[in-house]
């Protein structure tokens, strides 16, 4: 009797080493069958002194970390640097895993030798899921290491805008010192990440406290910036202070009506405008508007009558900044609420490295910094000098008013653009749980199909035979059956062949 086998009858189940190893391939079915036969449910590897729930944490096997929580897994256990599964699962990135050792009881305040806990490692690594998850539980966001690091100084040191983000938004203060009298704004210039830079000035007290602020060895962050050659950090700097400490130079005879916005002369201001001399969103040779001069200065009058007769509250200068960035910048906090406001924010700005308009706003590219919107263009300066001479030398009267906008009509453009945000949302939302569904569909299909060659694959004595054979089989069988029977009346005897 010939027999086929069938791949899924021959297929043999994979052969383990040990624990370890069934982990990091997600398989369940044989880690409970070794742990059923003796092996240790704590066991250690050798070589990095992981047990299996460090792997699982380690490599996102999700139901293998259930399972060996379930089964009463040594949760405290140490590996090498003194992490313990939550310290992994915090640099993968493994939120689902963070979750379920939260919700077993782990040991979030934890520290590893230089003194981490996961929200350390998170932060320094991006992980802002899991960061977040970690907040969630009631971590502290402003315990220290041993270096007194908290992970808003990790976050700013690695370039983690989301995570430092994230982290003040929980409660992270930002004007807290390293043992070496460090800011994270000391780190972030050092190491030229820019985007956090300018985030870290924005939520400083004020510019001069942030840029005069001096380590233990009496270096301020352009000290730093300049000794690590980071020149996108120090260019910023230098157009920081140049604005604040010469603000006469503000005041160019070429730009009235900027001088009147910078001095908050509303009359003069709006007799400039009314009588058609300037324009509401006229720039000057740095890319300011009005807006940006009164926002610098915190002249609310100013503002405010800019902004109900129409002004943009989103046009950026050439450092990339709007309005509200500048006022923000100069710590001017009533006229950042009030374009907060204008522009129809309901919180502050949501800085996230996919954001790539962000980005290209503030003078950045995901995570690698340009510097090309610090360099002035001296073409620009040139041709925006030649723009406002020739407009104040036409005619008043051939200009033409720019009529002011309607609140109603404000309050209408401003609720059309809420809602493509919303619909432009809600589009993205629905492809992914599309991708979902048909990778889901798929799943389920190949499951079907397996199903199916199970059920209609026949067996012999626990092995699978081939419908062919297995009809030959059955014959063959038969004609066993028939030679047995005798013939009736047939004497029995020995057949002999004669030569």
């Amino acid at each position: 009797m010939t027999l086929c086998y069938s791949s899924t009858a021959v297929k043999k189940k994979p052969n383990y080493a040990n624990l370890h190893e069934a982990v990091k391939a997600g398989d369940v079915e044989q880690l409970a069958s070794m742990v059923k036969s003796g092996a240790s449910i704590n066991e250690v590897d050798l070589v990095h002194k992981f047990t299996p729930l460090h792997c699982a944490a380690h490599s996102g096997s999700l139901e293998c970390l259930h399972w060996l929580l379930w089964h009463g897994a040594d949760i405290t256990a140490l590996a090498i640097r003194d992490w313990t599964a939550a310290h992994l699962a915090a640099i993968r990135g493994h939120d689902t895993c963070m979750q379920a050792l939260v919700m077993n009881g782990v040991n979030l305040t934890a520290q590893d030798d230089r003194g981490c806990t996961p929200s350390h490692l998170a932060a320094a690594h991006g992980q802002s899921y899991t960061l977040q998850t970690i907040l969630r539980s009631g971590m502290d966001a402003n315990v220290s290491d041993k270096n007194d690091w908290k992970p808003v100084h990790y976050a700013a040191f690695h370039g983690r805008l989301g995570c430092l983000q994230l982290l003040i938004r929980w409660g992270a203060t930002v004007n807290d010192v390293d043992n070496n009298g460090n800011l994270p704004a000391h780190l972030a210039a050092m190491e030229g990440h820019l985007h956090c830079f300018k985030f870290l000035v924005s939520k400083m007290p004020s510019v001069s406290h942030t840029l005069k602020a001096r380590n233990d060895h009496g270096e301020t962050p352009k000290d730093l910036a300049q000794r690590f050659y980071k020149d996108n950090i120090v260019q910023y700097i230098d157009g920081v202070e140049h604005e604040r400490d010469h603000p006469e130079e503000q005041e160019n005879l070429a730009f009235p009506g900027h001088v009147a916005a910078f001095k908050g002369d509303l009359v003069t201001l709006r007799r400039l405008v009314e009588s058609g001399i300037i324009n509401i969103n006229e720039r000057d040779d740095k890319g300011s508007t009005l807006m940006h001069k009164a926002a610098g200065q915190g002249h609310i009058s100013c503002l405010q009558w800019l902004i109900d007769i129409g002004a943009d509250c989103d046009i950026t200068n050439e450092a990339g900044e709007t309005p509200k960035d500048v006022a923000k910048r100069f710590a001017q906090l009533a006229a950042a609420e009030l374009l907060r406001r204008a522009m129809g924010d309901d919180s502050d700005e949501e800085i996230d490295d996919n954001d790539e308009r962000f980005f290209d706003r503030h003078g950045v590219e995901g995570s690698t910094d340009t510097t090309e919107d610090l360099i002035p263009d001296e073409a620009k300066k040139r041709d925006a000098r030649i723009s406002a001479s020739a407009g104040r030398c036409s005619s008043a009267s051939s200009r033409s008013e720019v009529p002011p906008l309607n609140p109603a009509l404000r309050d209408v453009s401003r609720m059309v653009r809420e809602l493509e945000a919303q619909l432009e949302y809600e589009r993205v939302r629905r492809e992914k749980l599309e991708r979902q569904l048909d990778e889901y569909r798929a799943e389920t299909s190949h499951l079907k199909e397996c199903l199916e060659k199970l059920q209609l694959t026949p067996t012999i004595s626990g092995m699978s035979v081939c419908p062919q054979e297995g009809e030959a089989a059955s014959n063959l069988g038969k004609e066993k059956k028939k030679m047995k029977k005798k013939p009736p009346g047939s004497p029995g005897g020995v057949f002999v062949r004669r030569y």
